[in-house]
Protein backbone atom coordinates (compact mmCIF):
# COMPACT_ATOMS: atom_id res chain seq x y z
CA UNK A 1 0.00 0.00 0.00
CA UNK A 2 1.09 3.53 -0.84
CA UNK A 3 0.82 6.77 0.49
CA UNK A 4 1.05 8.59 -2.94
CA UNK A 5 -2.12 10.21 -4.13
CA UNK A 6 -3.47 8.92 -6.96
CA UNK A 7 -3.82 10.81 -10.27
CA UNK A 8 -6.93 11.81 -10.04
CA UNK A 9 -7.12 13.20 -6.26
CA UNK A 10 -8.05 16.54 -6.38
CA UNK A 11 -5.56 18.97 -4.43
CA UNK A 12 -8.23 22.04 -3.83
CA UNK A 13 -11.51 23.03 -5.71
CA UNK A 14 -12.41 26.71 -5.21
CA UNK A 15 -15.97 29.02 -5.98
CA UNK A 16 -14.64 31.61 -7.80
CA UNK A 17 -15.59 35.31 -7.92
CA UNK A 18 -17.06 34.71 -11.32
CA UNK A 19 -19.33 32.24 -9.60
CA UNK A 20 -17.80 28.70 -11.09
CA UNK A 21 -16.11 26.09 -9.34
CA UNK A 22 -12.32 25.80 -10.39
CA UNK A 23 -10.67 22.48 -9.35
CA UNK A 24 -6.92 20.84 -9.49
CA UNK A 25 -5.57 17.50 -9.04
CA UNK A 26 -2.42 17.06 -7.61
CA UNK A 27 -0.88 15.04 -10.28
CA UNK A 28 -1.61 18.09 -12.74
CA UNK A 29 -0.61 20.43 -10.21
CA UNK A 30 2.74 18.86 -9.71
CA UNK A 31 2.96 19.62 -13.77
CA UNK A 32 2.27 23.23 -13.20
CA UNK A 33 5.15 23.35 -10.50
CA UNK A 34 7.78 21.68 -11.59
CA UNK A 35 7.71 21.92 -15.99
CA UNK A 36 5.39 24.72 -16.69
CA UNK A 37 5.83 27.53 -13.81
CA UNK A 38 8.88 26.01 -11.65
CA UNK A 39 8.68 29.94 -9.74
CA UNK A 40 4.60 28.25 -8.12
CA UNK A 41 5.60 25.63 -6.09
CA UNK A 42 4.61 26.02 -2.93
CA UNK A 43 2.21 28.71 -3.54
CA UNK A 44 -1.13 26.92 -4.04
CA UNK A 45 -2.89 29.52 -0.91
CA UNK A 46 -1.53 32.40 -3.58
CA UNK A 47 -3.48 30.61 -6.58
CA UNK A 48 -6.59 30.00 -4.13
CA UNK A 49 -6.54 33.55 -3.15
CA UNK A 50 -6.42 34.43 -6.95
CA UNK A 51 -9.30 32.91 -7.52
CA UNK A 52 -11.40 33.56 -4.57
CA UNK A 53 -10.59 36.99 -4.40
CA UNK A 54 -8.82 38.57 -7.78
CA UNK A 55 -8.75 42.00 -8.55
CA UNK A 56 -9.78 41.94 -11.58
CA UNK A 57 -11.09 38.62 -13.96
CA UNK A 58 -10.72 38.72 -17.83
CA UNK A 59 -11.78 36.50 -20.51
CA UNK A 60 -9.92 35.23 -23.39
CA UNK A 61 -10.48 36.63 -26.20
CA UNK A 62 -8.93 33.41 -28.15
CA UNK A 63 -11.06 31.22 -26.15
CA UNK A 64 -14.35 32.61 -25.04
CA UNK A 65 -14.66 29.43 -21.98
CA UNK A 66 -10.80 30.16 -20.49
CA UNK A 67 -10.40 32.93 -17.82
CA UNK A 68 -7.53 35.06 -16.35
CA UNK A 69 -8.07 35.69 -12.89
CA UNK A 70 -5.16 38.42 -11.61
CA UNK A 71 -4.32 39.77 -8.33
CA UNK A 72 -1.28 41.88 -7.34
CA UNK A 73 1.39 40.38 -5.51
CA UNK A 74 4.09 42.68 -5.62
CA UNK A 75 4.63 45.90 -7.00
CA UNK A 76 4.42 45.59 -11.23
CA UNK A 77 3.33 41.56 -10.26
CA UNK A 78 0.45 39.95 -10.20
CA UNK A 79 -0.39 36.35 -9.94
CA UNK A 80 -2.36 35.09 -12.84
CA UNK A 81 -4.13 31.85 -12.39
CA UNK A 82 -6.00 30.49 -15.84
CA UNK A 83 -9.02 28.51 -15.29
CA UNK A 84 -11.10 27.13 -18.07
CA UNK A 85 -15.38 26.63 -17.73
CA UNK A 86 -17.32 23.71 -19.54
CA UNK A 87 -20.67 23.03 -19.00
CA UNK A 88 -20.63 24.96 -15.42
CA UNK A 89 -17.26 23.26 -14.39
CA UNK A 90 -14.15 24.80 -13.97
CA UNK A 91 -10.48 23.62 -14.10
CA UNK A 92 -6.86 25.05 -13.61
CA UNK A 93 -5.11 25.27 -16.70
CA UNK A 94 -2.08 27.03 -15.20
CA UNK A 95 -1.10 29.46 -13.18
CA UNK A 96 1.89 32.23 -13.30
CA UNK A 97 3.87 35.11 -12.02
CA UNK A 98 3.24 38.22 -14.60
CA UNK A 99 4.21 42.03 -14.75
CA UNK A 100 1.01 42.73 -17.30
CA UNK A 101 -2.72 42.07 -17.45
CA UNK A 102 -3.29 40.61 -20.71
CA UNK A 103 -5.59 41.85 -22.84
CA UNK A 104 -9.59 39.91 -22.77
CA UNK A 105 -13.05 41.50 -21.92
CA UNK A 106 -13.01 42.61 -18.41
CA UNK A 107 -15.87 40.23 -16.74
CA UNK A 108 -15.38 41.36 -13.14
CA UNK A 109 -15.69 43.36 -11.37
CA UNK A 110 -18.69 45.25 -13.63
Amino acid sequence: MTDSPSPGEVLFEIMTASGFRVRVTRAYWELIVTIKHPVMAARENDVKDTLRNPSEVRQSKSDRDVYLFYKPQHISRWVCAVAKRLDGEGFLITAYLTDAIKEGDLVWPK
